[in-house]
């Protein structure tokens, strides 16, 4: 990719960005796997005709899925999910039948850690989180409970299962939720922000939270 004049992104180094003429082309790279966008259509080209001479190359339509996200678009409109990665997920764990909770945990939960708790199976526990903590790429709305859930990978008790397991049954409620994007008459940043200070249990600190908003909700 620099020998085609494409700079490494600092923040990601699987992303590369060309500018030229004001218009701009990136290639994102996972192992096999790519995505080519910009606005700049002859570099585009340019690009797939350079490397489909050094490798060999399947070149597809609109990008429709990558790494597991499910991307659909309308003319003003684009959503990322995971429905097929969650399915998926629900099956390995036999929670296909069960009823989704409103709310991923309970409110005002005082999960913590006990002398005298219930140990549970250490690498299930590690696996099941493991692949929570991926899930959050479209599904922020669970962003806290995970980071809850993931301060007791080493040491996990049955309480701490039961919680993963109705952050598993919640999810049941809308496989497809995700991230969508809309185009919007300006470009207007808003960004909102919160804590707890200091509720947690183990070290009373504080958990902040935040959501930021690019032209518009």
């Amino acid at each position: 990719m620099r020998r085609y004049d494409f700079n490494q992104s600092n923040a990601d180094h699987t992303l590369f960005l060309k500018h030229q003429q004001g218009k701009v082309t990136s290639p994102i790279i996972y192992v096999d796997d790519m995505i080519i966008t910009g606005d700049d259509t002859k570099e585009i080209s340019r690009l797939q005709e350079q490397l489909a001479v050094e490798f060999e190359m399947k070149k597809l339509d609109g990008l429709k899925f990558f790494l597991g996200i499910e991307v659909t678009r309308s003319q003003r409109e684009i959503l990322l999910s995971q429905r097929k990665y969650v399915l998926t997920y629900w099956a390995e764990v036999g929670l296909l039948d069960c009823n989704p909770p409103d709310t991923p945990i309970v409110q005002n939960h005082k999960l913590s850690q006990h002398t005298n708790q219930v140990p549970t199976d250490k690498g299930r526990y590690k696996k099941l989180v493991g692949k929570l903590i991926y899930l959050l790429c479209t599904r922020p709305d669970i962003a806290y409970v995970v980071s809850v859930v993931s301060q007791f990978i080493h040491n996990p008790s049955e309480e701490h299962m039961d919680v993963v397991k109705q952050i598993l049954r919640y999810l049941k409620a809308s496989p497809g939720k995700g991230l969508m994007f809309s185009k919007n008459n300006h470009l207007n940043v808003e960004g909102y922000t919160d804590a707890d200070w200091a509720w947690n249990v183990l070290d009373r600190k504080s958990t902040s939270r935040y959501f930021t908003f690019v032209e518009g909700i």
